[in-house]
């Protein structure tokens, strides 16, 4: 006879399952893509110099995305004292989370056995791994995106639920905050209202309730005022010049002005079906031949909470496809909705191949946990193959070539700023370039600079630089004001940076 468990014992087994795979490793990885560097840097920095509502990055004001990820990071790092753990802690809460939302909902829309199938489903798939792991701000995103799925379900499919309602709203809000897209969740009305409306089952209705939906809207934008409202506070009786323009282009051009227009990662409409879905949806894309037409059957039957979880994975989708700008890892919030809506053909899908194919059936559950235990072992293999991140090499090298001196980036990136073991000076994350580098020096003549060969010799005598090291970047050497070629003047550096990291704590754990 086989065991059951009860919910809550399950929950917490798959919740386990969730921490090991997305932990295996965790404290023996450092931050090693621009991406990781660059938050880790900003939340380091607000510890550093207590500038909570504007986020840094090496004293100049960093206005591509809100703070809530940094602070998030800050925070463990204050309390665990180790920026390397901290900076992937959120990804880790946030699998374990996302994967008790993903059991429950679907134990309650269909059963017990499906909310573990659905759960087991996400744990499996490829882009839940890579993105978790990672010290993005995506991985923390999911679980804001996934609450307001949560919460907005449990009201549309199960309520009335005005609470769950109203949580779903509050998580869209923080979503915001910690990434322009976290309101994905409320594009679930959408095919609710068609649903809804055409009287399908699986779906509650609920009209005359106006004022309470309006009050959703308000709980929204109440999470947003979170951070948005002491910032505008700060700005109105404090704000310099620089503070209003952090506004402006984190409010307007790195949200509204990003989708319409991106200027970064630009892809034709069809990059998702072509470049991700087939690898970073593994395995589940594997079955799509079969869910296809069961979905298709579904819907003929007037079945809502298929209508609903796939009607806003399409939005979802559309919604990324229409802005020029696309990274893998965008579409990710649509995941779990997919688990989902997958989960309930599952013992459909493994009767008919176990009925056909009788080793399958006794076969499959080695395969199952083959899959995990070899994403468990790479969270152990994977720190060991990237090894120490070259910035951190390289920057410790030009502490002790230089002694010390204050250092010029020039084309630098945040792995530059993030391993600095002396002070650096630049012009701005854009204007840092060589012939800058160069005015400064002459006018600092103990300094020195760190400069990417393949710009050495518009200012500098190659021949009197001293060669560094190199990352994926580029090769780099270390410059004095005798190396001057004296080809570049006449540049006045009006906007200067300088940093340096004085807290021990902060500088060396990393």
């Amino acid at each position: 006879m086989r065991r059951t468990f009860t919910p809550r014992v399950e929950c917490l087994g798959l919740m386990l399952l969730a921490l090991l795979l997305i932990g295996a490793g965790l404290g023996l990885r450092s931050a090693q893509n621009v991406d990781e560097e660059r938050f880790l840097g900003v939340a380091l920095e607000m510890l550093h110099n207590g500038s909570w509502l504007i986020p840094h990055r090496a004293g100049e004001i960093y206005g591509d995305k809100p703070p809530i990820f940094m602070w998030t990071v800050a925070f463990f790092t204050w309390l665990t004292g180790k920026p390397n753990l901290a900076l992937y802690i959120p990804g880790l809460f946030s699998a374990v989370t996302v994967t008790a939302m993903v059991y429950d909902l679907g134990r309650r829309l269909w059963n017990q056995r499906i909310g573990r199938y659905a759960a087991l489903l996400y744990l499996a798939t490829y882009q839940t791994y890579s993105i978790l792991r990672t010290g993005q701000i995506d991985s923390f995103l999911i679980l804001f995106t996934t609450l307001g799925l949560y919460g907005l379900a449990r009201h549309l499919l199960l309520g009335p639920a005005w609470r769950w309602f109203y949580v779903g709203c509050a998580a869209m809000g923080i979503g915001v905050i910690t990434k322009g897209v976290g309101f994905l969740p409320a594009l679930l009305l959408i095919p609710y209202a068609f649903a809804a409306r055409k009287g399908w089952p699986g779906v509650v209705a609920m009209p005359g309730q106006g004022r309470k939906w309006l009050l959703g809207l308000l709980v929204m934008l109440a999470a947003i005022a979170i951070w948005l409202l002491p910032l505008a506070l700060s700005i109105v009786f404090n704000g310099s010049p620089d503070e209003i323009a952090y506004a402006r282009e984190i409010l307007l051009r790195q949200t509204a002005g990003r989708y319409a227009a991106s200027w970064h990662h630009r892809e034709p409409f069809w990059y998702f079906f072509t470049n991700v879905i087939p690898q970073y949806w593994l395995p589940l894309v594997l079955v799509l031949p079969w869910l296809v037409p069961a979905w298709r059957r579904q819907l003929q039957k007037r079945e809502g909470r298929v209508l609903v979880l796939l009607g806003w994975i399409a939005l979802v989708l559309l919604f990324f496809c229409i802005s020029a700008g696309k990274r893998k890892l965008y579409i990710y919030p649509a995941l779990p909705a997919l688990a989902l809506a997958a989960a309930p053909l599952v013992p459909w899908l493994l009767q008919r191949w176990f009925r056909q194919r009788p080793r399958l059936r006794r076969a499959f559950p080695a395969i199952v946990a083959t899959w995990f235990v070899l994403w468990f072992a790479r969270g152990f293999i994977e720190p060991v193959k990237d090894g120490t991140n070259p910035n951190q090499t390289l920057m410790a090298q030009a502490n002790t070539m230089t002694q010390g001196a204050n250092l010029v980036l020039v084309n630098w990136s945040e792995g530059h700023w993030l391993f600095a073991r002396q002070p650096i000076v630049h012009f701005g994350m854009l204007d840092s370039t060589v012939e800058r580098a160069a005015q400064w020096l002459r006018e600092h003549p103990k300094d020195y600079a760190l400069v990417p060969d393949e710009v050495l010799n518009r200012c500098f005598k190659p021949e009197a630089s001293r060669e560094l090291g190199e990352n994926s970047r580029a090769q780099w050497s270390i410059v004095g004001a005798d190396a001057d070629n004296g080809q570049c003047t006449g540049l006045a550096n009006d906007r200067v940076y300088r940093f340096a990291w004085d807290d021990p704590v902060l500088t060396g754990k990393l």
